[in-house]
């Protein structure tokens, strides 16, 4: 019995663009200005109002900057070619950037339930909101809600899920400052508590997220594989190469936002070798040009008629 271990030279024609690079990098500039002009309103506005849960949200969307900035540091060096290094590219520089999120993410959220914390321990200290907090606060968060969907359409168009997650991040800077608002206005009505208790509200929110991505993130880098319905697309497609007879033992694993898969496929024994390694060649060709695959590794596996080892057998 031979095998052929195959892997020829063919790059993916939808992916790992520089289009997508440049999409990337313009809605992550797009968020930078935007959470650059809200952060600074929030927290001069939070001090000069006496808002904990305005200055904490403006630090919400601070921290935005710098997971912007990792997401153009990753877009920049996600897109290298592949090198003695890193055979399969550089892809996961992605993956290790969300990791990089969520860790900023649950420390910034950890940070923001302790201020919490402490002012809720001395509710006489809470100070009243000054109304400009609460303006502040609705522009915030009708800001971020638009920033929001005009990110995670990016995201979905290029198929990031690096993007894909500083939107969500952006969603849940515009659910934060609802809990802002909805807390200053309870001040401005007589409960001065609500405050802290709508910070505390988004610290635990942040640190949620931020474990979420994390979480994330980290088993992406530790190989998991790509979901059934992808890995079995994936297994029709081989299927329906033309000499391929049957396949089996389709492993994936995760390369950013791309996958590599390892697939045995049986053709008949009775072909040349040459036959076999070109039937490999248009089965990767096709998994390649319908699939987010960033390289295929076929086997290749002899298959004999049952009816002919039955003969045999007889004779």
């Amino acid at each position: 019995m031979k095998n052929i271990d195959h892997h020829d030279e063919h790059d993916s024609p939808q992916y790992g663009t520089t289009e997508r690079a440049a999409a990337m990098s313009r809605s992550t500039w797009t968020s930078v200005a935007v959470n650059v002009c809200l952060s600074t309103a929030q927290i001069a506005t939070g001090i000069f109002g006496k808002s904990q849960g305005l200055v904490a949200d403006g630090i919400h969307s601070l921290s935005d900057l710098i997971a912007d900035f990792v997401v153009l540091l990753a877009g920049h060096h996600s897109k290298k070619d592949a090198d003695e290094d890193h055979p399969y590219g550089h892809q996961r520089f992605e993956t290790g950037a969300s990791l990089a999120l969520g860790l900023i993410l649950l420390v910034v959220g950890l940070g923001m339930l302790w201020s919490a914390f402490l002012k809720l321990q001395s509710p006489e200290t809470v100070p009243k909101v000054h109304t400009l907090a609460l303006w502040v606060a609705g522009f915030a968060l009708v800001s971020k809600e638009l920033l929001f969907r005009y990110m995670l359409a990016v995201a979905h168009r290029v198929k990031s899920s690096l993007l894909v997650a500083n939107a969500w991040h952006a969603r849940s800077d515009a659910a934060s400052s609802l809990v802002v608002a909805l807390g200053i206005i309870g001040n401005l009505a007589g409960y001065p508590i609500l405050d802290p208790i709508a910070a505390s509200i988004v610290g635990f929110m942040v640190a949620k997220m931020g474990w979420e991505f994390g979480w994330e993130a980290l088993n992406d880098l530790m190989d998991r594989a790509a979901d059934d319905e992808e890995v079995q697309a994936i297994r029709r497609t081989l299927q329906e190469t033309p000499g391929v007879i049957g396949v089996h033992d389709v492993n994936t694993r995760k390369m950013g936002d791309m996958i590599v898969v390892d697939a045995h496929i049986e053709v008949d024994a009775e072909i040349t070798v040459e036959e076999g390694h070109d039937i490999a060649v248009e089965a990767r060709k096709r998994v390649m040009q319908h699939h987010r695959v960033l390289n295929l590794m076929t086997h290749i596996d002899p298959w004999k008629r049952p009816d002919l080892d039955h003969a045999i057998e007889t004779s």
